[in-house]
């Protein structure tokens, strides 16, 4: 049987479309807000988003920084990403809790250029601003906004969402071929939309039906790949010391 080779690291860019609502509806209407720079009519221009690893946080700071001036600022940034810009006028902070005690002077320090400039910040963290373990000040900036819970996707939101995306494609897939994927394959929506396609192209290419033995077969050769990789940078890590 000849090896698929899966290129699953070729994502699509993050935008709203594609964010899985789930019970984050209200969240979703605001951030397509922030992204037409509208959000100042509910008299807001700064939003904290918390959730656990997953959830989509980064999805959502991702698709925003797609829109017109807009800077998404990482937690590991150099300096200069925190330095305001009156160009920009969106701007997106990721993964707050992960920012060094330098970083969070300059996020403060960033936080009050925006305010004083009438710009607009969407801030993620895996905790409310009450408990961020930051510094005091900047805790207290992220609170001043919308706190926001970022609510991850049950199984069945997950299936009816792939379920969806498969019947506005055409694709046909066997009874318990979803169920069976979320339980043996990554949670994220990323990872399984991802998955979505490579079974659809896969199906094609053999000319089969996508059915449990077909995932089987895929999910077998995507760990093959997984052990084939970690073997080659075992066997060259020698090498390199040498």
């Amino acid at each position: 049987m000849r090896q698929m080779l899966l290129d699953l690291d070729a994502e699509q860019p993050p935008s709203l479309e594609s964010f899985v609502v789930g019970q984050n509806a209200e969240l979703a209407q605001l951030l397509s807000l922030f992204f037409a720079r509208t959000g100042s009519q509910y008299g807001e221009r700064f939003v904290y988003l918390w959730g656990a690893a997953g959830a989509g946080k980064t999805h959502l700071l991702h698709a925003l920084a797609e829109s017109e001036n807009a800077r998404y600022i990482a937690p590991d940034a150099p300096e200069s990403e925190f330095v305001h810009d009156p160009a920009i006028s969106l701007y997106l902070l990721d993964d707050c809790e992960r920012l060094s005690a330098a970083a969070q002077i300059d996020a403060f320090a960033l936080f009050n250029e925006i305010r004083a400039h009438g710009g607009f910040l969407v801030a993620a963290g895996n905790h409310p601003p009450m408990i961020l373990n930051v510094r005091e000040d900047l805790r207290t900036r992220f609170g001043w906004g919308l706190i926001y819970q970022v609510h991850e996707l049950t199984d069945e939101d997950k299936i009816d969402a792939l379920e969806r995306s498969a019947q506005a494609r055409g694709i046909s897939i066997s009874p318990g071929v979803l169920p069976y994927l979320i339980t043996h394959y990554r949670r994220d929506m990323s990872s399984l939309t991802e998955m979505l396609d490579q079974l659809d192209h896969y199906s094609l290419e053999t000319k089969r039906p996508i059915t449990l033995p077909l995932l089987r077969e895929v999910l077998n050769q995507l760990y093959q790949q997984q052990q084939q990789s970690l073997n080659a940078e075992t066997n060259a890590e020698p090498n390199a010391e040498q």
